[in-house]
């Protein structure tokens, strides 16, 4: 296993009118995670995509706990949970500044051959970087 942290700024735009983040933004936290986490790895998404590979998601659960509220610095823990092949799986925590457990999600990715629209093997460049974690 693998397991990253990512802090975001809920921004004013992100809540709803009772003042929770509204529940499609956790989506976007999720991402936001996983993208940053391969950065930190020395793999950015925009490489991946530059060779032709994909990664849209085939499955998302999304489980809300507690409210995180406009401008609250939550923390996005994100882990890579089995070896990547065709697919990538994901867990997602979230976390207020009190180390409250706001929200927990999963995440299926499939990698796609931008030219064909094809599932395709995962790349070398992560299996490589991921084969020490399994």
């Amino acid at each position: 296993m693998y397991t990253h942290q990512t802090k975001i700024r809920v921004r004013y735009a992100e809540t709803d009118q009772m003042g929770y983040v509204y529940h499609g933004n956790f989506a976007t936290y999720y991402e936001v995670a996983r993208v940053e986490m391969l950065r930190e790895m020395g793999l950015p998404y925009k490489k991946l995509e530059d060779r032709g590979v994909r990664m849209p998601v085939l499955s998302l659960q999304c489980d809300f706990i507690a409210p995180a509220r406009y401008d609250d610095l939550i923390t996005v823990k994100v882990t890579v949970t089995q070896k990547p092949s065709v697919k990538m799986f994901f867990s997602f925590e979230v976390f207020n500044e009190n180390n409250v457990l706001l929200n927990t999600g999963k995440m299926i990715l499939v990698f796609v051959d931008a030219a064909t629209g094809k599932p395709c093997r995962c790349p070398i460049e992560i299996t490589e970087l991921f084969e020490q974690y399994f």
